[in-house]
């Protein structure tokens, strides 16, 4: 089983949250990190990614606050993925740098699992965050409270 870390799942439920707000209300990191009892440094560290990402548009100031710097449609659950989990080894033998596996040169493991890993990335980029919002009505229910 592929587990993404803290950080992706972090990353996706932000991405949630903002993506259910009214049209241009913008939000902010300590009612995010309150609602999913997240720790509001860790959570500050994944909007700043996000923002560098290009996924999250940060504004400073009295009026200031975050939001979607794109629209859902245009924002690629895959290519979310791929950047929070940069590199994403499954096993020892993915990662060329680190591998001390005797039998790498003749496993065919590692193929299966390379294979499969690509299956598991290709569903993730037939998705969108508007794909993740159809129910858009439920989550506004539970997380605009």
């Amino acid at each position: 089983m592929v587990q993404l870390t803290t950080y992706t799942d972090y990353s996706l439920r932000v991405l949630i949250y903002l993506g259910v707000q009214p049209e241009n209300k913008k939000s902010n990191i300590k009612e995010i990190s309150d609602l999913y009892n997240i720790s509001n440094n860790h959570l500050s560290k994944v909007v700043f990614e996000l923002g560098k990402f290009g996924l999250v548009e940060t504004i400073r100031g009295r009026n200031g606050g975050i939001k979607l710097a794109k629209q859902p449609s245009d924002i690629n659950i895959g290519s979310l993925v791929r950047h929070t989990e940069s590199p994403l080894h499954l096993v020892e033998c993915f990662d060329k740098e680190n591998n001390k596996c005797k039998i790498t040169s003749a496993c065919r493991l590692k193929g299966v699992l390379h294979e499969a890993l690509e299956a598991y990335m290709n569903v993730l980029d037939s998705y969108t965050l508007s794909d993740l919002l159809v129910n858009e009505n439920e989550l506004q229910r539970l997380l605009l409270k």
